[in-house]
């Protein structure tokens, strides 16, 4: 049963403030991309990547589209072979081998996807556009989802049959496959399963890495 990993690294990164596109930005010393390729290489038997236009293509990088959907597409159909699609944020250095293996394992076990996610902890308020408060919502129910995320490819690729509208509105690709009816699982991941977004993220990341470097 072919394990693929997928990784969407076609996005700028704007509010990063780099001048090259996010996960090729250096994080401790590596391009933010290498740190999950790492990890994504001893559980996946390969693993194919999504890049800006102008980077290099090859049997394992492929052009991503201009949303993420479509650069998880593009990767997808690069590897037919898939059983297991495994997709992780190049923007999450921090990933382990351990939370791969989780959520590869539910899919193993039946679940349509599964996904790496964190209990919120924080109150939870719905508001209007006018920023009043219609409701609190019940925080033991919330989640707040990560990635990796791990499908059975034949789901995800019906998943990702769809219009660009509709891809470009989803924020994950689980969402996608909840459209379709697809089940899917949370796996709760580590509290440093951080995502890179600003210069903060980053240096708190290189931060985490080093410690992680030291034990």
């Amino acid at each position: 049963m072919a394990v693929v990993g997928i990784v969407p690294a076609a996005g700028r990164g704007e509010r990063l403030g780099s001048d090259v596109p996010k996960g090729f930005a250096s994080c401790a010393g590596r391009p933010l991309l290498e740190w999950s390729l790492e990890v994504l290489e001893v559980v996946c038997d390969r693993v194919v990547v999504a890049v800006p236009p102008g980077e290099a293509v090859g049997p394992d990088r492929v052009p991503g589209g201009e949303f993420r959907s479509q650069s998880v597409r593009a990767a997808l159909a690069a590897a037919p072979e898939a059983h297991i699609a495994v997709v992780h944020d190049a923007a999450r250095p921090l990933l382990t081998r351990e939370l791969v293996e989780a959520c590869v394992a539910a899919v193993e076990e039946g679940w349509d996807g599964a996904v790496a996610a964190a209990p919120v902890s924080d109150t939870v308020k719905e508001a209007g556009s006018d920023g009043r408060v219609e409701r609190t919502l019940d925080r033991s129910r919330l989640w707040a989802v990560q990635t990796p995320q791990a499908f059975a490819a034949g789901v995800l690729r019906r998943a990702l049959d769809a219009d660009d509208e509709a891809l470009a509105a989803a924020t994950d690709d689980a969402s996608l496959v909840e459209a379709i009816g697809g089940s899917v699982r949370v796996v709760e991941a580590p509290a440093d399963n951080i995502k890179v977004t600003r210069e903060l993220d980053l240096r708190l990341a290189e931060e985490l890495l080093r410690a992680r470097a030291a034990c």
